[in-house]
Parts: structure tokens; sequence; C-alpha cells
């Protein structure tokens, strides 16, 4: 397994649950599957984010702190979905010039 993806992932994961994937890898999950998860993820923090922005633009918020987090998580949840995007599209055009 690469460090390096270990490394980068403790920052946005606990470290238990980082050495639980490493030591009990999902060996039945397809790529395809989990990349569904990941966009539904996605999906579900910038449809908090919204209800939230609502909720502070009709005043039914309660806890603005917990509002504007809300956003800022479905603002980083998106960013991080658009860097494994193009770090996908980069790897995918490295192996294209590869077989060439």
């Amino acid at each position: 397994m690469n460090i390096s993806s270990i490394k980068d992932s403790i920052g946005t994961l606990g470290l238990s649950q980082v050495k639980n994937e490493v030591n009990n890898p999902k060996q039945d999950e397809s790529f395809a599957s989990m990349l569904k998860d990941a966009v539904g993820e996605v999906n579900q923090h910038q449809v908090e984010g919204y209800k939230a922005m609502e909720g502070i633009a009709t005043g039914k918020v309660e806890n603005l702190q917990e509002a504007v987090q809300k956003i800022e998580e479905a603002e980083l949840s998106l960013k991080l979905g658009l860097e494994v995007k193009n770090k996908a599209i980069a790897a995918y055009k490295e192996i294209s010039r590869m077989q060439a």
C-alpha cells in the first residue's frame, strides 16, 4: 500500500479509521461502487450546505456557527471531489500515453 496515500488520508479521517481500513480492506467493493458512494456523500454535504444557507437567509437558524460549519463542510467536500476527479483524469491520460 502506498504510504503517501495513507499520510494524506490521515488528515481527513480519524487515525483509527485509517488503521482499520489498512488492516481490513474491503475486497468485495468495486471501484464504481466506491465512486458512487463518494459522489453521494459530496451530494449529501451540498444538500446540507444549501439547507443551512436557506436557514440563514430566512432567519430560521438557531445555531449560526453550526450552519456556517455545514456550509464550509460542503465547500471542502466539493473541492476534495474536484481534486480527486482531476487526479483520476491525469492518471488516465498518463496511462493512455504509456500505451501509445
